[in-house]
Parts: structure tokens; C-alpha cells; sequence
């Protein structure tokens, strides 16, 4: 990860070139490029323009919800099933948003301010931000939220573009695996995070209960898994504290 940024803004546009620069420093480049390179191969195999490849990025801004997108509309389903799919996997970074806006916003704040930020909001930039801006002054967190965002996404949709135009000589194997690094990265981010007894229950309940679930052949294994994990992990830890 980065280091925390010396923050020495005094304007909003000050923090966001703030944020800009410390994206650029975080290991989550890394981690993005990758899996844009791969995003970009498939959209290329699967019959899409280079153009709808990169808009998808900059809009979705989901890596498992734009391979989903891809995967069903290259394949045969309809918008609709693809819509309710993609709905479905979007549903993981509601709760983010709902973790990162209080820390971002004041009293004055109107909705507006937050669209932006609430849509930079996936993986490498909840990380990144909730790491980040506690230390921050709290009237400039949301420019240098969209900064960090901005900062993480461009390179991305810049990954996109060479993995569409690279997919010709890139191995299937390959772009399949680069695909497989954002979870990975999340994954090894959350066990960095896990402080609290239930944060590290639910991490292992799920890493138990998902397998477990697909090879049942259960309908939205991982909406289960993660319910069930989740449940199970606060139910031990309010017992224990009622234990104490």
C-alpha cells in the first residue's frame, strides 16, 4: 500500500490532484492494469468495440460486474438478464458506499457532492480511502476521494484499451488469470483490515461456505455464502459479548 500522503491542500482542487497522486502511488495500479489488460482481451473475443469496452469501464466501473455484462450479452442472453445479474453483483459495494459517505461528508454537504464519490466506490478505492482519509481534513475529503478514484480509474480504462488491442497475442489462460487478481487483492486486503473477532469469523465462514455452496449447485452461492457467513460471525460475537 501507499504511504499516507503529506496532506498539505488547501483547496479542493489542491486535494484532488492530491488524491490523483496518491492513487498513481498505490499497489492497486498494479492490481487494475492487470485486470483491465484481461477485461479488455475478453471484450475483443467476445465481439465488442474497443470504444463500448472503455465507456463500460469509465461507467460500470466493476470488474466482476463488466465481465458479467460481456460474458451474458456475448453469449446469448437478453439486457434484461444481464441487468439483473450485474444488479445482483453490484450489490456487494452498496455496503461500502454506505461505510465511506459518513466518513466523507459535513453538515453542508448536499447529495450532489456525493454522486461522484459514491460511484468511484469499488474495491481499490473503499481500501484506499478508508485507510486514508480518517487523517484527512474533513472539507476536503470528498475532492481528494474523487481524485484518488479518478487517479485508479484511468489507468484502468487506459488497460482496456491495450488488453482489446493486445487480446490477438495474449494466451486465453492469461487474460483469464489477470481477471482473477482483483478478488485476490480484495481479498488480501481484508485480512490486512481484519481487526475485530467478527470481521475475521465472517472472512472464514465465507471462505468456507462459498465452495461449499457452488459445488451444491446453489442458485446465488455467494449472496448465500455471504449472508450466512455474515450471520453467523455476529451472532458468535454478540453471545460473547453477552457472555462477558
Amino acid at each position: 500500500m501507499s504511504a499516507h500522503p503529506k496532506f498539505s491542500a488547501s483547496t479542493s482542487a489542491a486535494a484532488f490532484a492530491e488524491g490523483y497522486r496518491t492513487a498513481l502511488k498505490s499497489v492497486y495500479i498494479y492490481v487494475l492494469i492487470g485486470t483491465y489488460i484481461g477485461f479488455g482481451a475478453l471484450a475483443h473475443d467476445l465481439g465488442f468495440s474497443v470504444v463500448w469496452a472503455a465507456c463500460s469501464t469509465a461507467l460500470v466501473w466493476a470488474g466482476p460486474a463488466q465481465v458479467i455484462i460481456v460474458s451474458a450479452l456475448g453469449t446469448g442472453s437478453t439486457a434484461i438478464q444481464a441487468a439483473i445479474a450485474v444488479g445482483l453483483s453490484g450489490m456487494r459495494l452498496l455496503p461500502m458506499v454506505v461505510a465511506l459517505l459518513p466518513l466523507i461528508k459535513t453538515p453542508r454537504t448536499r447529495f450532489r457532492q456525493l454522486l461522484l464519490p459514491a460511484h468511484f466506490t469499488a474495491v481499490s478505492m473503499w481500501v484506499e480511502a478508508l485507510r486514508l482519509v480518517p487523517s484527512l481534513p474533513r472539507e476536503h475529503r470528498i475532492a481528494f476521494c474523487n481524485g484518488l478514484g479518478a487517479g485508479l480509474m484511468s489507468p484502468a480504462v487506459l488497460a482496456t484499451f491495450v488488453g482489446y488491442f493486445l487480446a490477438a497475442k495474449l494466451p486465453t489462460l492469461f487474460a483469464a488469470a489477470v481477471l482473477f487478481l482483483t478478488p485476490m487483492s480484495f481479498l488480501v486486503s481484508t485480512v490486512r483490515n481484519a481487526r475485530a473477532l467478527a470481521d475475521r469469523l465472517a472472512l472464514v465462514f465465507g471462505l468456507v461456505l462459498a465452495p461449499i455452496f457452488a459445488a451444491l449447485k446453489f442458485q446465488l452461492d455467494l449472496l448465500f455464502a455471504g449472508v450466512v457467513a455474515g450471520t453467523l460471525a455476529y451472532a458468535i460475537h454478540r453471545f460473547r459479548k453477552a457472555m462477558q
